[in-house]
Parts: structure tokens; C-alpha cells; sequence
């Protein structure tokens, strides 16, 4: 059999035919894991930080934003950069610079240097997420990328249960600098798997051109404008939210105005890559539930501690972990936007059951809760990843992978501002929480709904 070569990467390319390669797959799944540790082990230094470093609470939220701000806004330009370059020479460029900028936010003196670092890893971290796909792509033929993506999806939530708890113990141990070392040995490791595993394409290394470069600026200004909006309305300051939902809306017309916009735009009208790309999003909401409405009816209804919250959210993490594999097993069978749409029901249902939760709940009432909504999400994620990457030409495959992060990223913010609003105009308490999981699910069954018709007498 002729070899074929991939539009998109210039290596050799997976076809029905052709032979599944795991190698670069597991590759990616631990540099994906990288980039989804950033956040977590990130996240348990914060106290920690702000003693050492003398700033508030207010202000070592930076260092979460500061990642997830570049993550979001660059995704995209990141996508269709990896369209045009050889995907090993920027796995090469990317994964070592995650690490670097780690021993930076490591040695930061300050705060503000410790935000410049974070921002250079959401720079890398976006470049990085944005070769998952195209990778799948150029290693497994289409009738097993379900397995493929299922294995990435199950690697990365073991692993960011595991490293959380790490961190925490690092944390307590010796303070929160050395939690940001903790991965270079397996970063050094990916790095060394990478230039041995991942084929090299024919199309070299070139700089992003000015139009990316331009693509990125007025969509981060566009992000970063959207989650500032959001934030103003979680700190109660509808003006400024107002002020700062304009311009979001004024970057995002600017871009759709652009030259380089149209082959997104293009790819976006197509019904079976436009609409899994919006149940996506819509079912993305889901972490209002965890991120905000759970902490809260924890605090304040059942009067415990975080603990508690961090406990129930391993139901969840196991679930994931242990479901995902399946459900990539299942889109590689049946119609994928049918599993999908399962999934997304079944994701509703679990969020729906929170209603049910009473005043003396415990930890098995919350966690076998979240353990369904858990086996809902990765039920849904994969078959609908998978979806979109068949029904994308290959030489808009990175570009596709760029459009899912984005709007996966907004989404991940926009649930707990949605469930937060939806929490205080309901009276806060009880009464807020239940208003919020009913805004919540009704968004996961509308996100099954934007699935059903791809799945009427179709594989996709």
C-alpha cells in the first residue's frame, strides 16, 4: 500500500488502511497532561504564594488568569499556525518552553514577574494544546481515533487528580516555589519521547505571519474583554461589565472582518463541525457546578469545609478517567453525535439529581452525583472531539483543534459566571444553588439537542 502523506503536517499520514501508531499518541497525552497541570498544581500554591509574596487573594488570582488568558485567546491562531508547520520542530519549540518558564515562576521575586512567567506558559501551553489533534490525525486511521482520543482524555484527568494532591503535600512540605518543578522531570522525559516518536514533516519551522500574529491580538483583547465582563458581573458592577462586553463584542466583529478569519468562519457554517463545536460549548457550563455552586452550597448549606468539596470532585476525576476510554470505544462503533448526545443527556441528569441533595448531605450524597455527571462528560467529549476531526479537512485540522479549545476555554469561564448570576439573583442558599443546577442542566440538554440532527442516518 502507497504510503500517503497529510496535507496538513507533511508526514506520513493514517489512512482506513494503514497502521495505527500508539507512540505519538501516549506523546501527546502526557504533554497534554503537562498543559492541564498548570492549572491544578498551580491552583493548591495560592495561599501559600500570597503569604510569601505579601499580596491578597485578589491578587494571586492572577496567576491563574494569567495562564488561562493566553490559553484561550491564542488557541485559535495556534490551530492554523500548526496547519502550515511541521508538527515535531513545534512540539520541540513548545514542551521545552513550558518547563523553562516553570523554573521562571519558580526563581519569580515578585508577583508581577511570577505573572509574566504564567503568561509564557499559556503562550506555550496554547501551542502545545493545539497539536493533540492534528497528531491523532497523522498517526491513527479515522475507525480508531475514538480509542485515541479516549486515551488522552483518561491520562489527563489521573493525572491531574494525582498532581493536586502532590502539590497540596509539596505545598505543606516546602512551600509553594518547588510545586512548579515537579513535572520537569517528565517534561524532560516527553521532550526526549517527542523528538524520537513524532515523524518529522517536510514543512520546516516558519514564524507565524503577520496576520496570526494580528489574529492573536484582536482575539485576546476580545477574550480577555469577554472575561472581564464576566468577572465585573460576578463583583456586582453591571456598567463596567457592560463597558467590557462591548468591546468583546467589537473584537470579535473586527476579526470576523479579517482576511484570515474567513477559512474559520467557513469551517464554522459547516453543520457537522458548527454544531459539535456549539454543544461543546453549551455543555462546557457544567463547571459552574463544581467551580462555584458546589464550594458554595458546601460552605453555606451544609456548613463544612473545602475539604469536603475536594473529596466529592475525585468521584468525578474517577469517573472520567474510568468512562473515557469507553466512550471512545463507542464513538469508533456508533454514530459519534448520537453517543455524544448520550452523553450530554446523561451529564444533564447528573447535574439535575443535585436538586435532589438535602441539608444534611454527605460526602457518597455529593459524590455519586458528580460521579454521573462525570460519566456524562466523557461520554460526550470524546465521540464529539473525534466528530469534528473527521468531518475537518486536513488541512484545517490544527485550525479545528485551535476552535475547540477556544470555545472549550470560554466555556470553562462562562459556567461559573452563569452559575454564580444565576446563584445570587435566586437568593444565594439553597433556593440560588437549585436555581443554579436548573440553568446548568438545561444547558447540557441543550447541547444534547444541538447534536441529534448529525445523528440521524449518519456515522459522524
Amino acid at each position: 500500500m502507497t504510503q500517503q502523506i497529510s496535507a496538513a503536517t507533511g508526514a506520513p499520514s493514517a489512512d482506513d488502511g494503514g497502521r495505527t501508531r500508539w507512540a505519538p499518541v501516549v506523546v501527546m497525552a502526557l504533554a497534554m497532561l503537562m498543559v492541564t497541570l498548570e492549572l491544578s498544581l498551580s491552583a493548591v500554591t495560592l495561599p501559600a504564594m500570597g503569604d510569601d509574596l505579601g499580596v491578597g487573594s485578589s491578587a494571586t488570582q492572577w496567576v491563574l488568569l494569567a495562564y488561562a488568558l493566553p490559553t484561550a485567546a491564542l488557541a485559535l491562531p495556534a490551530g492554523r499556525w500548526s496547519d502550515r508547520v511541521d508538527l515535531r520542530a513545534v512540539f520541540l519549540l513548545a514542551t521545552p518552553a513550558i518547563g523553562l518558564t516553570s523554573v521562571l515562576a519558580a526563581l519569580a521575586p515578585n508577583l508581577p514577574v511570577l505573572v509574566a512567567a504564567r503568561v509564557l506558559q499559556g503562550v506555550a501551553g496554547a501551542v502545545v494544546g493545539a497539536l493533540y489533534m492534528p497528531v491523532v490525525a497523522m498517526s491513527v486511521p479515522p475507525k480508531r481515533r475514538g480509542r485515541a482520543m479516549g486515551y488522552i482524555a483518561t491520562i489527563m484527568p489521573l493525572g491531574s487528580m494525582g498532581g493536586s494532591s502532590l502539590g497540596g503535600a509539596v505545598v505543606d512540605a516546602y512551600g509553594w516555589r518547588p510545586v512548579f518543578l515537579l513535572k520537569i522531570p517528565v517534561l524532560i522525559a516527553v521532550v526526549w519521547l517527542g523528538a524520537r516518536l513524532i515523524p518529522r514533516g517536510d514543512k520546516g519551522l516558519v514564524p507565524p505571519s503577520r496576520s496570526l500574529v494580528g489574529d492573536g491580538v484582536v482575539l485576546g483583547a476580545a477574550v480577555t474583554a469577554l472575561l472581564v465582563a464576566f468577572d465585573r458581573i460576578d463583583a456586582g458592577a453591571p456598567v463596567a461589565a457592560g463597558a467590557a462586553a462591548a468591546v468583546a463584542v467589537a473584537g470579535g466583529a473586527w476579526w470576523a472582518r479579517l482576511r484570515t478569519a474567513r477559512p474559520v468562519l467557513d469551517l464554522l457554517r459547516r453543520p457537522e463541525v458548527g454544531l459539535p463545536v456549539l454543544a461543546l460549548f453549551l455543555s462546557g457550563t457544567f463547571t459552574g457546578l463544581s467551580y462555584f455552586l458546589l464550594p458554595y452550597y458546601v460552605a453555606d448549606v451544609l456548613d463544612a469545609g473545602a475539604s469536603l468539596t475536594g473529596l466529592a470532585m475525585m468521584f468525578f476525576i474517577g469517573a472520567v478517567a474510568l468512562t473515557a476510554s469507553f466512550g471512545g470505544a463507542l464513538a469508533d462503533r456508533f454514530p459519534k453525535a448520537l453517543v455524544g448526545a448520550a452523553g450530554a443527556a446523561l451529564t444533564g441528569l447528573g447535574v439535575l439529581s443535585m436538586l435532589t441533595l438535602g441539608p444534611d448531605a454527605g460526602l457518597w450524597d455529593i459524590g455519586w452525583r458528580l460521579a454521573v455527571t462525570g460519566a456524562g462528560q466523557a461520554l460526550f467529549g470524546t465521540p464529539v472531539s473525534v466528530g469534528i476531526l473527521e468531518r475537518t479537512p486536513p488541512d484545517l485540522v490544527g485550525t479545528a483543534g485551535g476552535v475547540t479549545n477556544t470555545f472549550r476555554t470560554l466555556a470553562f469561564t462562562v459556567g461559573p459566571a452563569l452559575a454564580a448570576l444565576a446563584y445570587g439573583t435566586g437568593g444565594a442558599g439553597v433556593p440560588g444553588f437549585r436555581s443554579g443546577i436548573v440553568l446548568l442542566a438545561a444547558l447540557q440538554f441543550l447541547s444534547m439537542v444541538a447534536l441529534l440532527p448529525l445523528g440521524r442516518g449518519s456515522r459522524a
